[in-house]
C-alpha cells in the first residue's frame, strides 16, 4: 500500500476534533416573508433584516410552548421590526436544517408565512441587535437573502402575489 506524502511546509500540525455530541434536540421557529406594494406602479418590496453577523434574513423566532406557528410569526415580526399592522396570507412552507450548539445537535424546523405589511410600513423600529432593516425590491431581496431555502420561498410568495391568490 502506498503511503501518502507529507504536506510540505507544515510543522506541528494537529488535527482538532469537534466535541462529541451529547444530545440531539428538536426546535421549531416561525417567521414571515413580509411584502408591501410600493409606489404608483405597485412595485412589490420585501422587508429584510441584517443580523449581528451581517446576514440578510427575515424576522423569525422560537415557537413558545402552546403557541401556534402562525401567531409566532406575527409576534416575532412585531418584536423584531416594530411593524404594527399586518395580514398573514398563507403558509409558504417550512425549512429544515441542523446545526451544532456546543455538545448539542439542533434539528430545526422553520415555518414561513407570507405576510403583507399594512399601515405605516415606513415607520419601523428594529431591535437593537439588528445592523439594518430595509424594504427592497423583490429581485434585490432574493439576491441579498443569506439562506437559499428562504430565497426559494420568496419566489413562491411572489408567484402567489402575481397570480392574485391572496
Amino acid at each position: 500500500m502506498k503511503r501518502p506524502k507529507p504536506i510540505q511546509g507544515i510543522r506541528n500540525f494537529t488535527l482538532r476534533r469537534r466535541p462529541v455530541i451529547d444530545e440531539v434536540v428538536r426546535e421549531t421557529t416561525s417567521g414571515g416573508i413580509i411584502f408591501r406594494r410600493h409606489g404608483t406602479g405597485k412595485e412589490v418590496q420585501i422587508l429584510l433584516m441584517q443580523d449581528a453577523k451581517n446576514r440578510w434574513t427575515i424576522p423569525k423566532g422560537h415557537v413558545e410552548p402552546g403557541e401556534e406557528p402562525r401567531l409566532t410569526a406575527e409576534r416575532e415580526i412585531r418584536e423584531e421590526t416594530g411593524l404594527k399592522e399586518m395580514k398573514v396570507h398563507s403558509w409558504l412552507g417550512k425549512v429544515n436544517f441542523r446545526y451544532r450548539r456546543n455538545h448539542t445537535l439542533v434539528l430545526m424546523t422553520m415555518h414561513i408565512y407570507l405576510v403583507e405589511g399594512l399601515g405605516e410600513t415606513g415607520k419601523l423600529h428594529p431591535e437593537d441587535w439588528l445592523n439594518d432593516i430595509q424594504w427592497l425590491p423583490a429581485p434585490e431581496a432574493i439576491d441579498k437573502i443569506a439562506y437559499e431555502d428562504i430565497g426559494k420561498l420568496i419566489l413562491v410568495g411572489m408567484k402567489k402575489i402575481r397570480k392574485g391568490e391572496l
